[in-house]
C-alpha cells in the first residue's frame, strides 16, 4: 500500500524571533512534492507567527501539550488551545519528555487520545535506548510504548507514529536503513496483530535519529519507513533535500 510520505521538523527548544523568520521565508519557497506531506514544530511561543506566516501546504506541529482542556496547570498548553490557533499537529512522547519529564507510556496515551479527541492530529514518539538495543531489549520497548497509545485510543487515522532510537538522537549516530526498516516491519506487524490490518496498512511510521540530507534517499528506499522526524537538521538548508527524498526514488 503506498502510504503518503510524511516528514517533520522537530525545531526543539531553539531559534529567535530572526532565525524564525528567516525559517519560515526558506519554507515558504519550498516545492512540496506530490504525496509528500510536511509539517514543522517550532518552540510554543512560536507557533501561532509560524502559523500565519507559513504557507497553508505545510502543517505546524506543538511540541507537547497537556490532557485538560484548561486549568489551573501553570506552564501547560491545550490541545484545544492549539485548536484554536489553527495548529494541526502535536508531538507526543518524545524521548526527551520521557526521559528529562518522566512521562509513562500510559501517561503519553492519555496525551494522545486527549489531543485526538480535540481535534489535533498526533505525532506519537517511541524509541529505545542504547542499553535497551544492546540488551536485545529493542522490540519490547518499542512495542510496550506502542501498545501505551493503542491502549487509549480507536481511531489511528489522525496518528503518525515516529521511532526515533534514543542512541541516535542527535548523536551523529544514524540507525542503518536496515536495522531502521526491522524495527518499523515489527511495529506494522504488532499493529497488525494487535489493532487491525487494515491500521497496521494505513497507519504511517517515520523514522527519526540523526536523519540528514545524506542519508535520507537510503532510508526512504524501505517499504515501511514512511518518512522521517527531522531534528538538527529541520533548521539547515539540507531539510529541502530530506523533504524531496521520496521523490528522488
Amino acid at each position: 500500500m503506498v502510504r503518503n510520505f510524511f516528514v517533520g521538523g522537530n525545531w526543539k527548544m531553539n531559534g529567535s524571533l530572526t532565525q524564525v523568520k528567516a525559517l519560515v521565508k526558506q519554507l515558504n519557497e519550498y516545492a512540496i512534492p506530490t504525496g509528500t506531506e510536511v509539517v514543522v514544530s517550532p518552540p510554543s511561543i512560536y507557533v501561532d507567527r509560524v502559523r500565519q506566516e507559513l504557507k497553508s501546504e505545510i502543517g505546524v506541529a506543538a511540541q507537547n501539550s497537556y490532557v485538560k482542556a484548561s486549568g489551573a496547570y501553570t506552564g501547560e498548553i491545550s490541545p484545544e488551545q492549539l485548536k484554536d490557533l489553527g495548529i494541526e499537529w502535536v508531538i507526543l512522547g518524545h524521548s526527551e519528555r520521557r526521559e528529562y519529564f518522566k512521562e509513562s507510556d500510559e501517561f503519553v496515551g492519555e496525551k494522545t487520545a486527549h489531543a485526538l479527541a480535540a481535534g489535533v492530529n498526533v505525532i506519537a514518539c517511541i524509541g529505545e535506548k542504547l542499553e535497551e538495543r544492546e540488551s536485545n531489549q529493542t522490540t519490547e520497548v518499542v512495542t510496550r510504548q506502542l501498545k501505551g497509545v493503542a491502549d487509549k485510543i480507536k481511531d489511528w487515522t489522525h496518528v503518525v507514529v515516529a521511532y526515533e532510537p534514543v542512541w541516535a538522537i542527535g548523536t551523529g549516530k544514524v540507525a542503518s536503513p536496515e536495522q531502521a526498516q526491522e524495527v518499523h516491519s515489527v511495529l506494522r506487524k504488532w499493529l497488525a496483530e494487535n489493532v487491525s490490518k487494515d491500521v497496521a496498512d494505513k497507519t504511517r511510521i517515520i523514522y527519526g535519529g540523526s536523519v540528514s540530507g545524506a542519508n535520507a534517499v537510503e532510508l526512504a528506499k524501505k517499504e515501511d519507513i514512511d518518512g522521517f522526524l527531522v531534528g538538527g537538521a529541520s533548521l539547515k538548508p539540507e531539510f529541502s533535500t530530506i523533504v524531496a527524498a521520496r521523490a528522488h526514488l
